[in-house]
């Protein structure tokens, strides 16, 4: 009797190894998910993807993300050409908060004209806002950045923030992948090595990240760093080993006369200074920053205001 069960065990066992080695097919949907001790059938998100009329990818931190970026624009900020990956990304990603109830934050790059009647449709569609701002210096034309937040069913939130795109130009997904990225006139391991964080080629902008050390925690859910919580770092070359910067540091209210103090020395201009969620904890402010000059004297300035926050420690500097 006792091998018999052995047996069956076993058996039981081989079955499961088999099923998991399985696998499955990119950005399909789990059949559970486990959140704060609870397990809940997991969000179809290729049915997310129909509503948007987009593809999204999962992240790290389990969070569902759309990339849209606004190609269409011809924007230049103190007369340098911006690159979409440079600045003008719309972007809006999913976390799963409960039975088919996820959260929903993003931020979407809109045209002045644009602007308005965009905030109305997202709020008929019960998408709510938490920053509309500026990014960038002195744009021709004037564009606006409005961070979008929401909770509930995502299918129908995808579906409302798919109507207010489409009153803008924001072009639809290409199909067929995204072409070779540009190459970067840019000694970028050298940018790397000053800044002391690894970074990667984005549409011909190098793009450096760097997470935050603290949990944060915003409308009953863990925000990860991939939903817009990491201080960002983009260069975008302008010719003869010199860069425009621009990106986003994301501070608690101690660390912001210190970082603004920092840029300021090294020449590092500031653009904007708020928040881009509500309710987050610890509360956190958002600052965007310009400058256009050799890339690793900047390198360089952006650094020694990084060391001024409570950030991810790298390796070595």
């Amino acid at each position: 009797m006792m091998n018999r069960i052995q047996a069956i065990l076993a058996a039981s066992l081989l079955l499961s190894v088999a099923a998991c080695g399985a696998g499955s097919p990119p950005n399909a949907s789990p059949a559970t998910t486990a959140l704060q001790g609870q397990t809940f059938v997991g969000i179809d998100w290729k049915a997310v993807d129909a509503a948007l009329g987009r593809t999204g990818a999962m992240q790290p931190g389990d969070n569902y993300r759309f990339n849209m970026p606004r190609s269409d624009l011809r924007v230049t900020s103190q007369g340098v050409q911006i690159r979409p990956s440079f600045a003008l990304g719309s972007w809006l990603a999913f976390k799963q908060s409960g039975e088919n109830e996820a959260v929903a934050m993003g931020d979407l790059v809109l045209t002045e004209e644009e602007l308005n009647r965009v905030l109305a449709r997202l709020q008929e569609g019960g998408v709510g806002q938490t920053a509309v701002h500026k990014h960038l210096l002195e744009m021709v034309p004037a564009i606006w950045w409005a961070h979008v937040h929401a909770q509930g069913n995502p299918v129908e939130i995808a579906r409302a923030v798919r109507e207010a795109l489409a009153l803008t130009g924001t072009p639809a997904e290409i199909s067929g992948g995204a072409a070779a990225p540009a190459e970067l006139a840019l000694d970028t391991a050298q940018i790397s090595r000053v800044l002391g964080y690894p970074g990667r080629n984005n549409g011909g902008v190098y793009n450096v990240s760097v997470p935050r050390v603290e949990t944060i925690r915003s409308h009953g859910i863990e925000v990860p760093p991939s939903m817009g919580l990491t201080t960002v770092f983009n260069f975008q070359p302008t010719g003869n080993g010199h860069a425009a910067i621009n990106g986003d540091f994301v501070m608690t209210a101690g660390e912001v006369d210190r970082v603004i103090a920092t840029l300021r020395q090294n020449d590092i201009e500031i653009v904007e200074l708020h928040h881009h969620l509500t309710d987050e904890e610890p509360r956190l402010l958002f600052m965007h920053f310009w400058a256009n000059d050799d890339a690793l004297k900047l390198a360089r300035g952006l650094r020694a205001a990084l060391d001024q926050t409570n950030v991810q420690r790298p390796a070595t500097r």
